[in-house]
């Protein structure tokens, strides 16, 4: 069985306001999130980790599958919470940023086939610009180049194997603050985690540039919860 958590507990600085509650093509960020997987019959849970359950309950669709549980100090200190909030029959768990509207069907698909078969997988992009390395603020001197062609940019959802992710949790040789991403527990576990391809529509809305930029994508008549 399939759960899916919504990290939905962060303060979205880099907005100007909680970015969750934008209006994107005539809905908020966060509703669009949870329908791409209320849509799907094997997804049993949506786990939505919030300090704001009442804010987020009056936006969300009406249905039993829709659970709430508190938002920590940290992204993931939040999903340690929410697996932990999880039925004990989920064998299997989708993290997904709340704020990553259109996620398709076919990632989704994609992802939850490729974690079958390997226990864990991200949909990822190819990195285009060029990167540097270099210590300390700007200006700084490069200290190397990092080709280009190595590197990949995480999306959502990550999907895991719940019993690797909490044996992954409990084991971390680091604080949960330095843990930027899911998969990277899995890693530091010694799992491999596998990379599917991304889709540049699964964008993450930080800046309201974001939100305009999903705006186009849904008016050129993207349909994300069927495609």
């Amino acid at each position: 069985m399939l759960a899916v958590v919504l990290p939905a507990a962060g303060r979205s600085l880099r907005f100007g306001g909680n970015k969750l509650l934008a209006i994107l093509h005539g809905k908020p960020v966060i509703t669009r999130a949870v329908e791409a997987f209320l849509s799907r019959t094997d997804v049993v849970t949506v786990m939505v980790a919030t300090n704001d359950q009442q804010l987020l309950q009056d936006l969300l669709p009406k249905d039993p599958r829709i659970q709430f549980c508190p938002g920590g100090e940290h992204r993931a200190h939040t999903v340690q919470i929410a697996l932990a909030a999880l039925a004990p029959n989920i064998e299997w768990v989708a993290i997904h940023d709340a704020a990553r509207p259109l996620v398709s069907q076919s990632i989704i698909d994609r992802t939850l086939i490729a974690a079958h078969k390997h226990g864990a997988a991200v949909p990822a992009l190819p990195v285009h610009l060029t990167i540097k390395q270099a210590s300390g603020p700007l200006p700084a001197p490069v200290d190397r180049t990092i080709p280009r062609q190595t590197l990949w940019a995480m999306q959502t959802p990550q999907i895991i194997r719940r019993l690797h992710l909490e044996n992954a949790y409990a084991n971390c040789p680091l604080s949960l603050d330095q843990i930027t991403d899911d998969c990277q527990l899995i890693e530091l576990a010694g799992g491999q985690p596998w990379l599917v391809a991304g889709e540049e529509q699964n964008l993450k809305i930080t800046t309201p540039l974001d939100l305009k930029l999903a705006e186009l994508y849904l008016s050129a008549g993207i349909n994300v919860i069927d495609s």
